[in-house]
């Protein structure tokens, strides 16, 4: 099969562009979470009856709802009005001049990077995940337009340099260490299964993005809130102040967990039928196969947790990343470096 050169070389131009507009918006996003926009009070939905989970171990929730409700309401006397200030810890909301910029650039920059995507695909005909430089390219793709997609139902704009950082770092990754030219597929990846089974994992692998780095907003929340709640100044980070409470965070990030887990369960199903199919066996203990069993293990172990035992806060969050961290692992260790069946897709 012949690959066309041209539009290979022009996939690598959108590529380009879009890490350049990429950049722009990771800095409209910083700028955003700086504090430049609007601020409301997140205090005032802390203290609402249901808004805090009743899960065992509920007393960090109430230790911190009540405290910061406390801080509200002196903030609020010492103004002498009822308009919350950024002591109150309010949450990033309205739209500031630089998140729009931002919010604008990242669809400008996914159009881009999307279109570079396709056009590899094009190029050589078929699904553009035959290696590693395609898996990075179209998986931090999948990411970006999960988030933007979420950011037209929620106002998830504290999130955007914590997405476009890592998109950013992920395509400067393929360009310069991933890269290959443009091939045709290796005779083990001609399967309808190639579509089905890497796609849903692309998903899913977009969904734990998101979920870690709300999960590590969280735990610096805690902390602060924390800190806070003994009586301690937060004197570091002060754009924290603009982000949702620690529980909201934890609520977000579980959710998000809850959708990835099924669609990885999944991929480890879909993985194990095209295994039999392709080699004879539904399991061939390759360390690729490994790996993914590990990541489910452990976000299993997670969500166990979380649901059956009343786990909350810290405890939680270590788990989830945890499970993160085996992701990273296999993406870029196992594929990289261990031999095994599915070094075809390594670099």
């Amino acid at each position: 099969m012949a690959v066309n050169e041209t539009l290979a070389s022009f996939s690598n131009t959108l590529v380009y562009s879009a890490m350049i507009v990429y950049t722009g918006a990771l800095g409209a996003f910083a700028v955003d979470l700086s504090g430049r926009g609007k601020v409301v009070d997140r205090t005032a939905t802390a203290g609402r009856p249901g808004k805090v989970p009743a899960v065992v171990g509920g007393a960090r929730e109430a230790e911190l709802t009540e405290s910061l409700v406390a801080e509200s309401a002196a903030a609020r006397a010492g103004n002498g009005s009822g308009t919350p200030t950024a002591a109150d810890g309010g949450a990033v909301a309205g739209h500031s001049k630089a998140g729009g910029i931002a919010v604008s650039l990242t669809w400008l920059a996914l159009l881009l990077h999307l279109g570079g995507v396709v056009a590899r695909g094009v190029s050589v005909q078929r699904a553009p995940w035959g290696n590693m430089y395609e898996f990075a390219i179209t998986g931090s793709v999948v990411v970006t337009a999960v988030f933007m997609l979420t950011l037209l139902r929620r106002d998830l704009r504290y999130l955007g340099t914590f997405v476009v950082g890592p998109v950013l770092l992920t395509l400067g990754a393929a360009v310069s260490a991933f890269y290959v030219p443009a091939s045709p597929l290796v005779p083990a990846l001609h399967s309808f299964w190639l579509i089905i089974h890497v796609s849903v994992a692309f998903v899913a692998s977009a969904l734990f993005t998101l979920a870690f780095s709300t999960t590590v907003l969280q735990l610096v929340q805690e902390r602060r809130e924390l800190r806070r709640a003994a009586g301690r100044p937060a004197t570091r980070g002060a754009f924290m102040d603009r982000l949702p409470g620690s529980v909201d965070l934890e609520r977000s990030a579980y959710r998000m967990h809850v959708v990835a887990f099924p669609l990885w369960t999944f991929t480890v199903i879909a993985g194990a039928i095209w295994a039999e199919a392709a080699w004879g066996k539904y399991w061939n203990w390759d360390p690729k196969e490994v790996w993914s069993f590990v990541i489910w293990v452990v976000y299993a172990g997670y969500l166990h947790a979380r649901v059956t035992r009343g786990w909350d806060g810290r405890r939680a969050a270590y788990l989830a990343l945890a499970g993160y961290a085996c992701l990273l692992f296999n993406f870029l260790v196992v594929n990289v470096f261990f031999v095994g069946m599915h070094s075809y897709a390594g670099v």
